[in-house]
């Protein structure tokens, strides 16, 4: 019997044993919507780095400046959205949908008020950011307007997301990747007004971004509530307002998460401060051959997502052993695609860096450096599922602790050693060298059983009851 999905998703909750192939199979159809979803956000880089790449360096850099920043924004976001999301997936799980729905409320919440937080700060620090960061005089107003425009969308933006992550956990996969799909399109739609036809420039790609973004976190939202079979609040009653019980278990998950946060995206600030000195050229290369990187491990990171919602339904569940499995078929499957996608990005990696710039400096520094961190892609791989395969559990911290050594140590530390020596080049050779560090140091936890072991599964385990209720 050919089962679907949703077949193939309450026998895991319901206890019923699975097969290697069906196992594959589940993982695959979660995987393949997830990792369209991170091709079309991916895609959304790509069109911001090329149309503002057409302005010249200096447009691109000012972006390619603050970058490191918006991310550490989001990344606190993200971060807040797991920690509810990961308890919908273990409540989907044990087939406790009416408090998973209740999670979600209380999530949508705090996220929002979270989101706001963040936009406060960032409208605070927006004018001296780049020049902290080391940024040329002629980058500074650009890169001010850039970071500003774009964090007054994060409120919504990150209750977007929190939509989003709780349909995947949920085992809803497809809608979440239309979403991101649709922003993509409307990203295209939206730059191209503002960049080319207003004459915007670099404000102008921070509008059309902030603007899809917005427009699609709307249509997400409602759709979550109204219209997903496990999450749809549609006729119920219940107040929106967040219960300690929830709060604590969100913060056990985003606790650690903020830590690697602040330590793995302070990385990528401090290494943006050690490459500003190089000038526009190296700052807009190394920019660009990031985002040009992301084609090769985007699907890592949609494999991740589906292994997340497995792992934490398998544990809701109490299947253990299904966790452990799912976890080892999401590994492979991810090691196996993105080698793949190194030999390609290897090969054309001149070709992939000319269609995100003309400059022919940028191109040819870019395209080296991505060259070296085709080296990287099968345990940088490892990393990024393992991970997943550990937040779905709800364990956070060793991952995040992890995370943080390797990061600064193996690679920030060395960085600081060999770019004045090498220039760009030096700091992506301590880049791959510390992704395979990493990969080797996460398949290494991955075989001890620990990784499964965290308040949530200790609550499930002991039956102990969490207060959910809203009313």
């Amino acid at each position: 019997m050919a089962y679907t999905k949703d077949q193939l998703l309450d026998r895991l909750r319901g206890g019923e044993p699975l097969t290697v192939g069906q196992r594959y199979k589940l993982t695959l159809l979660l995987s393949i919507p997830a990792i369209l979803a991170q091709v079309s956000s991916v895609m959304m880089e790509y069109i911001d780095a090329a149309m503002v790449g057409r302005l010249g360096a200096l447009p691109a850099a000012s972006i390619g400046l603050v970058m490191t920043c918006t991310w550490l924004f989001f990344g606190f976001s993200m971060a807040m959205c797991q920690g509810f999301s990961v308890q919908v997936a273990h409540l989907c799980g044990a087939r406790d949908f009416a408090n998973a729905r209740k999670v979600l409320r209380q999530g949508l919440v705090t996220v929002f008020g979270f989101g706001l937080l963040l936009s406060l700060v960032a409208v605070l620090i927006a004018r001296p950011l780049p020049m902290w960061l080391g940024g040329a005089p002629e980058i500074r107003s650009d890169a001010t307007a850039y970071f500003l425009i774009y964090m007054l969308f994060l409120p919504i933006s990150a209750v977007g997301v929190l939509s989003s992550s709780c349909l995947q956990a949920s085992g809803n996969m497809k809608i979440p990747s239309i979403f991101y799909v649709s922003m993509c399109v409307l990203d295209v739609v939206f730059n191209y007004i503002f960049i080319f036809r207003l004459g915007l420039g670099v404000k102008g790609a921070a509008l059309g971004t902030g603007l899809s973004e917005l427009l699609t976190s709307i249509f997400g939202v409602t759709y979550t509530l109204y219209f997903s079979k496990e999450l749809s609040i549609r006729g119920e009653r219940g107040s929106f307002m967040p219960r300690r019980g929830t709060l604590s278990n969100a913060w056990s998950i985003t606790g650690p998460m903020w830590l690697q946060n602040v330590v793995l995206r302070g990385a990528y600030v401090m290494g943006t401060f050690i490459i500003a000195p190089l000038g526009p050229i190296s700052i807009a290369a190394n920019s660009f051959a990031v985002t040009a990187e992301s084609f090769c491990y985007l699907p890592g990171y949609g494999i991740e997502e589906s292994c997340t919602s497995l792992v934490g339904q398998s544990l809701g569940a109490g299947r253990r052993d299904e966790a452990s499995k799912f976890a080892r078929i999401s590994i492979v499957m991810a090691v196996v695609v993105m080698s793949l996608l190194a030999v390609v990005m290897y090969v054309f990696a001149h070709p992939i860096m000319a269609m995100l710039n003309t400059d022919p400096d940028v191109v040819d520094l870019g395209a080296r450096v991505l060259r070296v961190e085709a080296f990287a892609e099968a345990f940088y791989a490892v990393s990024i599922v393992a991970y997943g395969a550990c937040v779905g559990a709800g364990n956070t911290l060793a991952p995040s602790l992890i995370n943080f050594l390797s990061m600064w140590l193996v690679r920030i530390v060395p960085a600081f050693f060999l770019v004045p020596r090498m220039g760009l080049m030096g700091f992506w050779i301590a880049m791959c060298v510390e992704l395979n560090v990493r990969g080797i140091v996460f398949l290494l936890y991955m075989r001890r059983g620990s990784w499964m072991k965290s308040r949530l599964t200790k609550n499930e385990e002991s039956k102990q009851e969490i207060d959910y209720a809203t009313d």
